[in-house]
């Protein structure tokens, strides 16, 4: 992938485009970074926590700070997957005076919305270890592996990305069908809940989910402070390359077409 380190610097101006262009106008700006978060983090608290008694049991007393962590740090990953195949399928038509230049790289576009969300995820990271380093009283060099845990993730996102970019230029309702893809993809994740309280038979169909891998992994080296299952990312990194080399093969295959339809 050359082309990455070919188009660098474009790509750093789009995804700066993107973070700064959402807030602007507002009056707190990139502070809604920091709010959005917290603001869900306090609505999901309060409904799996409180309202339907989700647990899992942490620490002594499994108090409501420790499920806050734990939720948090399970909605981080999901939503930047989320806000990333959310948007692919309308990123081509979004864009259409750059798909009529034929020289623009339209490869990158898929790739400056993810970079757009992962700068929200460092944001929203920041916060989880302040509120492990509070709630735990200490921090772990556990969690400098948590870049390494999303590496699967961000290749499967990537690849996915590249493949919706595609199609949507082609199926203009691709949009609202992965809108809803995503909304299941929420609760069949255990972002609310751990993997371990499913039935035995949905435990292992959950374990093809690859946010799963994603979400546990997470977890194990942020909140709880402990060595990821590196045969279960070794696994989903592969298929998350093959995946991405698919994404942009079928893209660059079907690029050409882009300007006809739009």
């Amino acid at each position: 992938m050359l082309f990455l380190y070919r188009h660098r610097y474009l790509l750093g101006q789009l995804v700066r485009r993107e973070v700064v262009g959402r807030y602007r106008g507002s009056v707190l700006g990139l502070a809604w970074s920091f709010l959005n978060p917290l603001l869900l983090l306090t609505a999901y608290t309060f409904v799996f926590g409180l309202v339907f008694k989700s647990s899992w049991n942490v620490g002594e007393k499994g108090n409501m700070a420790e499920f806050a962590l734990i939720v948090f740090c399970g909605m981080i990953p999901f939503n930047l997957v989320s806000e990333t195949l959310a948007r692919a399928p309308s990123l081509m038509p979004a864009n259409a005076s750059y798909v009529k230049k034929v020289v623009f790289p339209l490869e990158i576009l898929p790739l400056s919305i993810m970079g757009a969300a992962l700068v929200h995820a460092l944001i929203s990271m920041l916060i989880l270890i302040a509120g492990v380093a509070i709630v735990t009283g200490k921090l772990s060099p556990m969690m400098l592996l948590y870049p390494v845990v999303l590496l699967p993730a961000l290749l499967l996102t990537a690849g996915l990305s590249w493949f919706l970019a595609s199609l949507g230029v082609f199926l203009r309702d691709l949009q609202q069908l992965v809108a809803l893809l995503l909304q299941l993809l929420m609760f069949l994740s255990p972002i609310f809940y751990p993997a371990s309280r499913l039935p035995a038979a949905l435990r292992t169909v959950a374990q093809l989910n690859p946010m799963t891998q994603v979400l546990e992994n997470g977890r194990s080296v942020v909140v709880f402070q402990q060595m990821p299952d590196w045969m279960s990312w070794g696994v989903w990194m592969a298929l998350g390359g093959v995946v991405a080399l698919a994404g942009l093969t079928w893209f660059n295959k079907t690029r050409h077409a882009f300007a006809d339809v739009l």
